[in-house]
């Protein structure tokens, strides 16, 4: 696997070397069947669980197939990366087995669980700005002025191809696939799986004379959203990220190699909203029992906003699960809230003894769960007669919260949701 091979060529003979490569460095993530969803689109649904890879994602792929392909001097001179945490580690991680040193650039808001984790796998991190593309012209001249080998995070054959070696493992494990939906950032990995999906129809295909037909989908976050501008214009154009939880998959602009493979292999790519990419993580946590990054959830959410792309069985690619508690503790909230379980509402009532009591119990009696209370008796935009609270309620779902809000203001509460 080298430069000079053609922009859009990762066959399926590169692949399978990649995994023979691979083997021992990374595990055969296990694919496993979603209920919840195989119920909504009425066809089975099965999660490719990549956040179970080594590192936590599958960036440890295509790194490693990158740098063991380097030679000795190159590898002797060190490694450079740029990335927001997943590429990051993988660099890392393959750095270290394959015994050279890893200079790694990251956003300063990068989540601290990956910097540690980056760190602990031996790499030296340096943080030259906010964003990625920040990050990937700081490491492209970092590698120009020492002499460092820049390791792509997404826009090279044989990190694409390592990425690939998860469409090997798909099509093994699930032969039938009808639709695989893939996270997209840069489109290393949805470029490399449909490389390898379609390769291996195209092979079926000729041994038996019939054609197997695969629809390939790639799901990115509406707030940084690259690809479906670029293939409109024809031709990989840079875009205006908005803040996104999918800081994982927040890249302005596709690669050349990236998207001349796409316009090739992949048939769609959709937006999804920080809406069902929190109902996704939620769902994923709830009911298949998977910790995932919002950016790793992003197939998901494609399946909750455009279940009508997909034709089963579908295969869904959970990308990642490097979250950061924190930020698990806010998405969970923001996707019950989208669930209708989790309302934050303020409350008008009289400043009177026991009228907050009369309140809390009236909520335990709908079937209210109060999770927080704050109480506020002195304001300028409070009458002298009045009180407001602020409330954080858990209910069973979208028709108990609106039962729960017709109640009170049927009782003379006036609600203000927030």
């Amino acid at each position: 696997m080298s430069d000079d091979r053609g922009m859009s060529t990762v066959t399926v003979d590169d692949v399978r070397a990649a995994r023979e490569l691979l083997r021992g460095v990374v595990v055969s993530t296990p694919l496993v069947p979603s209920r919840a969803l195989s119920e909504q689109l009425g066809g089975p649904v099965l999660l490719k669980c990549e956040n179970l890879q080594r590192t936590g994602s599958f960036k440890i792929r295509g790194a490693y197939v990158r740098i063991a392909g380097l030679s000795e001097r190159e590898r002797a001179r060190g490694v450079v990366a740029a990335s927001a945490g997943n590429h990051a580690q993988g660099v890392a991680l393959a750095a270290s087995m394959l015994g050279c040193k890893a200079t790694v650039f990251m956003p300063a808001g990068a989540p601290l669980p990956k910097i540690a984790a980056t760190r602990g796998y031996g790499a030296e991190i340096v943080f030259p700005g906010p964003t990625v593309d920040d990050c990937l012209v700081a490491a492209q001249k970092h590698a120009d002025e020492c002499g460092a080998v820049f390791i792509h995070p997404f826009d090279h054959p044989d990190v694409v191809t390592g990425q690939a070696t998860i469409g090997l493992e798909i099509m093994e494990q699930c032969p039938d696939a009808r639709t695989i939906v893939t996270p997209v950032g840069g489109g290393g990995l949805l470029a490399g799986i449909a490389a390898a999906a379609r390769g291996l129809a195209e092979e079926a295909a000729r041994e038996t004379g019939g054609d197997r037909k695969i629809k390939i989908i790639g799901a990115q976050a509406k707030r940084a959203a690259a690809f479906p501008p670029s293939l409109a214009a024809g031709r990989p154009t840079r875009i205006e990220i908005e803040p996104t939880m999918a800081d994982g998959i927040a890249v302005g602009r596709p690669g050349d190699l990236t998207y001349a493979m796409f316009t090739d292999l992949v048939d769609a790519v959709v937006t999804v909203t920080e809406e069902s990419i929190s109902q996704a993580l939620l769902l994923c946590l709830e009911r298949a029992k998977q910790v995932v990054e919002p950016a790793g959830a992003a197939g998901v959410a494609a399946l909750l906003e455009h279940s009508y792309a997909v034709e089963p069985p579908v295969v869904v690619v959970l990308s990642g699960g490097n979250i950061d508690p924190l930020l698990l503790s806010k998405v969970l909230r923001h996707g019950l809230a989208g669930a209708g379980r989790y309302l934050v509402v303020r409350c008008r009532l009289k400043d009177r003894p026991g009228a907050l009591v009369t309140l809390l119990s009236e909520l335990a009696e709908l079937g209210v769960n109060v999770l927080d209370v704050m109480h506020e008796r002195v304001a300028a935009r409070l009458p002298v007669e009045e009180a407001e609270v602020l409330m954080h309620l858990e209910t069973r779902g979208a028709d108990h919260s609106e039962d729960v809000i017709a109640r009170l203001r049927e009782r003379g509460y006036t609600l203000t949701l927030s």
